[in-house]
């Protein structure tokens, strides 16, 4: 029999691991002397936050570059890799809304290690997996725990940063996601090419392995747990009384209540429906309908997420410094940027090198802008300062709820709309098109609702 008392230690010990660091003394080090300290902890953190999250995206997209190679060796079907992705995403959009209330209470850096390293076990694994059920298993379970690195970081930001500061370092920390999927498609995307697929997995769980080293040695909790004074008050500071917590949830709560987050929520699902139409299935298509070789194929998708980084960077400072921190108008002239770059990519007949890939360097800048400000920034600055990881989990679960069932209808389609002629399989994209194109027009009418949104004090 499980001993209880065993049992109530051991979850205790595991909250006590996952609690927020308790503060420590000043050093008594002079003003200028603990300003540049907390300056080089600040950029540690912010720079940690970024590349630890990159790797996070390499653990997650991994499965996207092998796609063809498992269909065609008869190891799955567009449908069953669909549903395997999908799985992926629902788990994902299940923990991205709890983690992003548990972030808010949690050592980030023990939070944030502990995703990457499971997501990068999971990848060490799949490639011996050959099991539908067992995969989609493993799959899901690195899409929960893949949940933990966004809050992680949205809510380190919160705690390192001022709020003048927080609208520039969110863009370019939103600019990991890009790095992530560049080394995706093109170091990802070498191996599958030189050994296989099997080794698109292994590759990708040692760089996750890579990351988590990073992570836990770079990645910092609170400023007062190196013995400095608190950025912000009161979202770093540590809940010790009952008013705190009631503070919290108050703060939360009226996360929940605000109908612009969750219109925001809806605009933003949409637009992760185009985002991993092509994040998911573009290799496939531009493989399937178009006849690129695999590493061509990724290459091409690079590009989007290589412009993705300049577009996400500057989406920040761009809406700062000329909109007055306002984002709506930078976010209609972007949703209608990734709009027009769908049309390209997708309804001009033929195979043409050079409008495949300027149609993903305009996706690329588009979607970009729109995941700083739908995927997450527009909801921050709505909700109250201290429930930042709540609003983000709420515009999360939207989000990849959309993603999950955009990879259920994709597989669906593709494989359903498929034929043989003279032994060729043969893939008809027309409701494909529709389909991903319609979600970005839908996305740009649905944050057209929350133009006047405001901004709360918290």
């Amino acid at each position: 029999m499980v001993n209880p008392a065993k049992l109530s230690f051991m979850w205790k010990s595991i909250l006590d691991f996952y609690r927020v660091s308790q503060p420590k003394l000043c050093n008594g080090e002079g003003i200028s002397e603990q300003k540049r300290r907390l300056r080089r902890l600040q950029w540690s953190t912010f720079l940690t936050a970024t590349i630890g999250y990159g790797l996070y995206y390499v653990c997650r997209l991994s499965l996207n570059v092998v796609k063809k190679p498992i269909v065609e060796e008869g190891i799955f079907s567009e449908t069953e890799l669909g549903i395997i992705g999908s799985v992926l995403f629902f788990t994902y959009a299940i923990g991205k809304f709890t983690n992003g209330f548990l972030a808010d209470r949690s050592n980030i850096r023990r939070f944030m290690s502990t995703g990457l390293l499971v997501t990068a076990l999971v990848n060490l694994c799949l490639g011996f997996v050959h099991s539908f059920l067992l995969f989609a298993i493993l799959w899901g379970l690195s899409g929960w725990f893949q949940s933990m690195g966004a809050a992680s970081c949205v809510v380190g930001l919160s705690r390192w940063f001022t709020d003048k500061e927080r609208g520039s370092f969110y863009g370019f920390w939103s600019a990991s996601h890009n790095i992530g999927e560049a080394l995706t498609f093109i170091v990802v995307a070498s191996l599958v090419s030189a050994l296989g697929w099997r080794f698109g997995f292994l590759g990708a769980g040692l760089v996750g392995l890579l990351g988590t080293l990073i992570v836990w040695r770079f990645f910092h909790d609170t400023p007062q747990s190196e013995g400095l004074p608190p950025v912000n008050v009161p979202n770093v500071e540590k809940v010790k009384s009952e008013a705190e917590a009631d503070a919290f949830n108050r703060a939360q709560k009226a996360v929940l209540r605000n109908p612009a987050i969750w219109i925001l929520a809806l605009s933003s699902a949409c637009m992760y429906v185009s985002r991993y139409a092509v994040n998911s299935w573009g290799v496939f298509y531009l493989e399937a309908q178009k006849g690129y070789s695999t590493l061509d194929a990724s290459f091409i998708i690079s590009i989007a997420s290589v412009c993705g980084i300049v577009g996400t960077m500057f989406s920040g400072v761009i809406s700062d410094k000329l909109f007055g921190g306002k984002r709506n108008m930078p976010a209609l002239l972007f949703g209608l940027l990734n709009v027009s770059a769908l049309c390209l990519f997708l309804l001009v007949p033929g195979v043409h090198l050079w409008v495949d890939v300027l149609a993903m360097i305009l996706f690329g800048l588009g979607i970009g802008v729109l995941l700083c400000f739908l995927g997450g920034l527009m909801a921050v600055d709505i909700a109250p300062r201290n429930a930042s990881g709540a609003a983000l989990g709420v515009v999360g679960i939207a989000s990849y709820v959309g993603a999950g069932l955009q990879d259920v209808m994709s597989g669906l389609l593709i494989e359903g709309n498929k034929r043989m002629v003279d032994g060729v399989e043969v893939y008809d994209f027309t409701y494909i098109n529709c389909f991903w194109i319609g979600a970005a027009v839908l996305s740009v009418l649905l944050a057209l609702l929350v133009w006047k949104a405001g901004t709360r004090a918290g």
